[in-house]
């Protein structure tokens, strides 16, 4: 295994509350792992801050080698839109687009073409089983459809990681099931890293490896 991500010693302050204190963890490129935590644990502090979305108060962040933790916010947004894909617990779709055009969207700032951006698309949301429902928009479709097409955006610029932030908190239980399914799924067949950022104990039995994070540590690893 070649070794994708390594953080090492973070530490982010907000204000005088110390959300992250010293967390530290690695990542190869095919790893499942769950980061378990209660509300306020510092579980979604430490995605952020792999995803280049805060930026640590000290410490260090590799990814394949280079150091994110110095890039500026443009740089940050390149190397995000290039490496990364996020899903989250609110989905966060565009409620007056398509599920095609949600899922084409991270690709209007490069040169892609329009022709190869509905390929592209049409190719993800039919991966995630939403291939019937192109042009229906996000309030036409269930939570666990919404959470599919998320999903896809996720996927639509081959990323290296995807980082999922409570995926499944919004899904009955029998839908949260299928959506860490196809998580694993993509794992398996892309080699794709994941990290779910999760409180949840069923879905982080899904993982490979389990860390777990208590005021701003990692108290098991």
């Amino acid at each position: 295994m070649t070794n994708l991500l390594q953080a090492d010693k973070l530490y982010k302050m907000f204000g005088q509350v110390s959300a992250v204190h010293g967390i530290s963890l690695s990542l190869n490129t095919t790893d499942f792992l769950a980061v378990m935590g209660r509300s306020g644990s510092g579980k979604t502090t430490t995605m952020h801050l792999l995803a280049g979305l805060e930026s640590p108060d000290s410490g260090k962040i590799l990814f394949n080698g280079q150091d994110i933790s110095k890039l500026n916010e443009d740089s940050l947004a390149l190397w995000r839109r290039d490496n990364i894909g996020l899903v989250f617990q609110a989905f966060h779709l565009i409620p007056t687009l398509s599920a095609l055009e949600n899922v084409a969207f991270p690709l209007y700032p490069t040169t892609v073409t329009a022709k190869e951006r509905h390929r592209m698309a049409v190719n993800r949301l039919e991966q995630v089983g939403m291939g019937q429902r192109l042009k229906h928009r996000p309030g036409e479709l269930s939570g666990g459809e919404q959470q599919r097409v998320a999903i896809a955006r996720a996927l639509i610029n081959n990323p290296n990681l995807i980082l999922a932030d409570e995926p499944t908190g919004n899904l009955d239980s029998e839908t949260g099931i299928e959506v860490m399914h196809l998580l694993r799924k993509l794992n398996q067949e892309e080699n794709v890293a994941i990290i779910i950022i999760t409180h949840d104990l069923e879905v982080a039995k899904e993982a490979d490896r389990v860390i777990r994070v208590k005021d701003g540590e990692i108290v098991k690893n």
